[in-house]
């Protein structure tokens, strides 16, 4: 991949860290842990991956993305709010009365939400659906879901997928971030889903897994490595839940935590210099090439 893609997929993902920590410090609390760790693969989906105009957020033809897991939507807020798709000020209304930014995804409420999720398991069934439903229809857009390892206790995701292989959707990509938590614990000691790669090869899903806090690994599998088959494609996205803040990383209980002022204030100072540095080697690149093409 070149460099200056790198640079750019690492540095939206570092924005993308930076517009979630302003929502959670203008609310004060959050699901800051799960959020953290699905940063890196918002970023190379709306950093590349899928085809999407936030100009026009209905567009028939566009990629759509199913964020069951619904304490996520925090970071698709961010991912969302920096392509454009509403005013960036708006981040900081995350779960206030009247906001447009509810605790769990709403397609009624946000722009650029292509779901409403939320009911832990749910998502997986409406995302083949939608994925079904393109399919028919002959479109060739493509239908990405994001479900946590702990809502994979759900067995309505079984179902889903399930189904999902016996139609061969190969339009439909499931991403389940492996953070090895859930809300109560450590997902082995609550109910262990074993090797979620081999359950998804065996459900008939083309899998791989592989490190789900590297962006340009996320971006280069989901764009050079998995090529569309003839069956659904699932990615195993092994995380560090809390991901890219060490307080948040080391804390057992990560899952919602009470953020203050002054913890945000100093982590978004560490993320900020981050990506002063990336900026930096932007720029360098930019002026090396004559500008990114």
């Amino acid at each position: 991949m070149d460099k200056k893609v790198q640079i750019s997929l690492q540095r939206f993902a570092l924005q993308i860290r930076i517009a979630m920590l302003e929502e959670f410090k203008a609310l004060g609390f959050g699901h800051l842990g799960g959020a953290l760790s699905l940063v890196e693969t918002l970023a190379a989906l709306y950093g590349g991956v899928m085809r999407i105009d936030p100009s026009n957020p209905l567009w028939e033809c566009r990629d759509k993305l199913v964020c069951s897991k619904g304490h996520a939507g925090p970071a698709l807020y961010a991912a969302l709010a920096l392509k454009g798709y509403f005013p960036y000020e708006e981040l900081k209304t995350l779960n206030e009365p009247g906001t447009n930014l509810p605790s769990h995804c709403d397609r009624t409420r946000t722009r650029g939400v292509d779901m409403t999720t939320g009911s832990l398991g749910q998502g997986a069934s409406l995302a083949v659906g939608m994925a079904l439903g393109d399919m028919l229809k002959k479109k060739d857009s493509k239908t990405f879901l994001i479900i946590g390892d702990g809502e994979a206790n759900e067995g309505q995701v079984w179902e889903a997928f399930m189904f999902a292989a016996a139609k061969k959707l190969s339009n439909l990509t499931v991403l389940i971030d492996c953070n090895k938590k859930q809300l109560d614990g450590y997902t082995a000691d609550i109910l262990d889903m074993e090797d979620l790669g081999a359950k998804m090869n065996a459900f008939g899903f083309d899998t791989v897994r592989i490190d789900g806090n590297d962006v340009i690994e996320i971006y280069e599998v989901l764009v050079n490595r998995m090529k569309p088959g003839q069956n659904p494609t699932a990615v195993i996205l092994d995380t560090v839940k809390g991901k890219g803040i060490a307080e948040i990383e080391v804390k057992k209980d990560n899952h919602c935590i009470p953020v203050t002022v002054d913890e945000c204030d100093r982590w978004l100072k560490y993320l900020y210099e981050k990506l002063s540095k990336l900026n930096t080697c932007l720029t360098e690149k930019e002026e090396h090439t004559g500008g990114l093409r």
